[in-house]
């Protein structure tokens, strides 16, 4: 099956822009296929695992985004899961960071492709554009553990940003090995979601850092 055929069958029936996403995000994905010939952008290129592990779990928790204006995708990669997300809420104004010189100008050349208005990809480590730009949200997914995530993003969180990472069913552990630094950088962590993907590929937990009430 095409990756259009595989999203159309997994991406859940109440997403917004569902059309839009399948046939965007199969696009999406086809550019990485033919990129990945000549640079390692992913090892998953199987459509139905790719669809699921890089577009699925990306928009699975859209409903945390819903309501914010700026959201930054802090090592956004491949474009994950900036790019969906952005598809999926095209009023929303997505900045996807990525410090690798040639991932950052693949992104570039897929957002051009896709004609994203709403997406903006700059080559820089998201720690050093956070010290000047204000957003309502960051996300991480498969970037860092959380005990190393709170120290990048702790300045941020203080002006009312809000941080949300994708995590693993270990998250538990995470959030214990980050315990002590989030006391020392006055950080709350909270598990907001959860979702299990299809065919048994693994389950989800959204954690969210915020400034804590102490602050």
């Amino acid at each position: 099956m095409s990756f259009s055929a595989e999203l159309s069958a997994l991406l859940p029936s109440d997403l917004p822009q569902r059309d839009r996403c399948i046939q965007l995000c199969a696009q999406h994905l086809d550019r990485i296929v033919e990129a990945n010939r000549t640079m390692n952008l992913t090892r998953i290129l199987g459509e139905r695992e790719a669809a699921i592990k890089h577009v699925v779990d990306s928009v699975m928790p859209w409903q945390l985004f819903k309501n914010a204006k700026r959201v930054a995708d802090a090592g956004t990669g491949a474009g994950f899961p900036g790019i969906p997300l952005a598809v999926v809420l095209p009023e929303t104004q997505f900045f996807l960071l990525e410090s690798v010189g040639k991932k950052a100008r693949f992104v570039q050349s897929a957002v051009a492709a896709l004609e994203l208005p709403n997406v903006a990809v700059l080559p820089l480590r998201a720690e050093e554009w956070l010290q000047k730009q204000r957003v309502d949200l960051i996300t991480l997914r498969a970037v860092a553990p959380i005990e190393k995530a709170i120290p990048l993003l702790a300045n941020a969180l203080k002006g009312g940003t809000r941080a949300l990472l994708y995590k693993g069913p270990d998250v538990e552990n995470e959030i214990e090995q980050a315990r002590e630094v989030a006391r020392q950088r006055r950080v709350q962590v909270r598990i907001v979601e959860r979702y299990t993907l299809p065919d048994g590929q693994g389950s989800r937990t959204i954690v969210q850092l915020a400034a804590s009430a102490a602050q």
